[in-house]
């Protein structure tokens, strides 16, 4: 089969397409023959190194499919059946050997594609609004990056919730994306500045929470936005790794909050998995979420892919079809 691998940490160039052995499911696991991968910052983080893995590394946490084969134990899932994942190595790949307790079946409703787009970011916007900061009616949030992939969905259930959400973004055409989202104000940050503007937007008083998915250039002004005893949930370094800094500055600024999430630690059980997933199916089905799909690439791309999402010019969601 083929397969997007890494043989040396570095640039795009590293990317090389592969021929290896179809993996065969062991005890508790079930192959899935790959329809669409995710294309997410993470695999741009393996492939240069920033998150170290073990070389050769096949790139790539989130897929979607048709289990193809099953290893003794499995109940969750059979052959025959449409199935999502995320947080598991080696999407980028026509198959993938995957733990059945990972994998959530599709709904009826809901396209391969459309679960393959939703499910890493999704669930992240799930539990960022859910749980690491639980936001109610009334409370108001930041949204960094509104109209990327994680940002839409973001604003999405933060509007669900009766939130109000200010965003930023880098254009005139993102901003229209976000505000049919349902953001609420949006802030052109290559033309304002988004501290001022959130401190005019809020009557000086700050937001609740900032959700911060691009990290170095935006961390330190977004601290200054937030009330006393708000929330910086740092969920991502798109323009750079924020600097390291004193605790104390959280003091001084309102005796602030300061959290650096990952998945992986809100899907831990499988119970939490398919509360978080399951919950997602079930707007889209409902007309309540909008999953943007922005472009889609072949396999043998996923350089191109990359770049693009790296630009962040991306609009939506990118997907890799093997």
């Amino acid at each position: 089969m083929k397969a997007i691998r890494v043989h040396q940490f570095g640039g795009p160039e590293v990317l090389s397409f592969d021929d290896i052995a179809l993996p065969e499911p062991s005890v508790g696991e079930a192959r899935v023959k790959l329809q669409a991968a995710g294309v997410n910052f993470i695999d741009i983080y393996h492939r240069t190194g920033a998150y170290k893995g073990a070389l050769p590394l096949t790139l790539g946490q989130e897929g979607a499919g048709v289990v193809d084969a099953v290893g003794e134990g499995v109940t969750e899932v059979k052959p025959g059946d449409r199935v999502v994942y995320s947080s598991i190595q080696g999407s980028y790949a026509e198959y993938a050997r995957v733990s059945a307790a990972r994998l959530v079946p599709i709904p009826a409703g809901v396209t391969t594609e459309q679960a393959a787009a939703v499910m890493l970011q999704g669930m992240t916007a799930h539990y960022l609004t859910h749980s690491t900061f639980h936001l109610k009616a009334g409370d108001t949030a930041l949204v960094h990056a509104a109209a990327g992939g994680l940002g839409l969905l973001v604003v999405q259930l933060a509007k669900q919730i009766g939130a109000r959400v200010i965003g930023t973004t880098s254009t005139e055409e993102k901003a229209a994306l976000a505000k049919e989202a349902g953001a609420d104000e949006m802030i052109l940050y290559t033309a304002q500045d988004f501290e001022a503007e959130v401190k005019r937007l809020t009557g000086g008083k700050g937001v609740d929470v900032v959700y911060d998915s691009v990290g170095k250039t935006t961390f330190d002004k977004g601290l200054n936005c937030l009330r006393p005893r708000g929330y910086m949930v740092l969920c991502g370094q798109s323009s750079g790794a924020v600097a390291p800094m004193d605790p104390q500055t959280l003091n001084a600024k309102g005796s602030l909050f300061l959290t650096r999430p990952t998945l992986a630690h809100y899907i831990a059980t499988r119970d939490e998995l398919l509360w978080r997933s399951n919950d997602l199916f079930k707007w889209m089905g409902d007309g309540k979420l909008n999953v943007r799909v922005d472009k889609t690439f072949p396999l043998a791309n996923a350089g191109e892919a990359q770049d693009y999402l790296a630009s962040r010019a991306s609009k939506g969601k990118l997907l890799l079809i093997p």
